[in-house]
């Protein structure tokens, strides 16, 4: 079974029997009497059955490396980026060269690595990227352990918000001062997403 929990969807897993609420879809009943049940308010996400391996299927097999996995390394994204002229924020987002890096863990590994998001993803340098990859894992790996980042609707999966949004230094932060120089933040509209950069530490 693939799942795709769309753009607001989440599990929950609940240990006791519970009433089905509004925006609950569909539930996994397991032997042992946990339910694991899809909450999806705005319905874009999916259930899908897989004949054969998972990662063969349509939807999966043209996705990029796991960013927490050996296959995410600085080569692979200099190879990937060479010739291309999309700005760097947009590149590590795509899917198709490397999943889970959202718009707001994309705004903080840039920062982290001290890279302008709108910097040409094929003018970047090996060495660059080498301190980009280190920063996005770092960066998903501080998140993972506060349980995601909660700024409107996301939950974990026993319904509980994730804390990471405490420690973020950019993103969402448009006029605050930069915690390593003192600029002000700034936020520009890059492929349409808000992006937060800070001027002084980013080139």
């Amino acid at each position: 079974m693939i799942i795709h929990l769309g753009m607001s969807g989440s599990l929950r897993v609940l240990s006791e029997s519970k009433a089905p609420e509004k925006h609950d879809h569909f539930d996994i009943e397991l032997e042992n009497g946990i339910c694991v049940r899809f909450n999806d308010p705005r319905r874009f996400g999916a259930f899908l059955w897989a004949n054969g391996k998972a990662d063969s299927h349509e939807l999966l097999s043209q996705l990029g490396p796991e960013p927490l996995s050996d296959d995410f390394t600085a080569d692979y994204l200099y190879r990937r980026s060479r010739g291309r002229r999309v700005a760097i924020k947009n590149f590590i987002m795509n899917g198709h060269v490397v999943v889970g890096v959202g718009n707001i863990y994309a705004s903080e590994a840039l920062f982290m690595a001290g890279i302008h998001p709108q910097r040409a993803a094929g003018k970047t340098s090996l060495k660059r990227y080498a301190g980009l990859v280190d920063s996005i894992r770092d960066v998903l790996s501080r998140a993972i352990r506060q349980g995601g980042t909660t700024l409107r609707d996301f939950v974990n999966s026993d319904g509980s918000p994730g804390y990471f949004a405490q420690e973020l230094l950019v993103y969402d932060r448009a006029g605050g001062d930069c915690f390593q120089c003192g600029a002000s933040i700034r936020q520009k509209v890059i492929g349409q997403r808000s992006s937060y950069y800070c001027p002084g530490c980013q080139h």
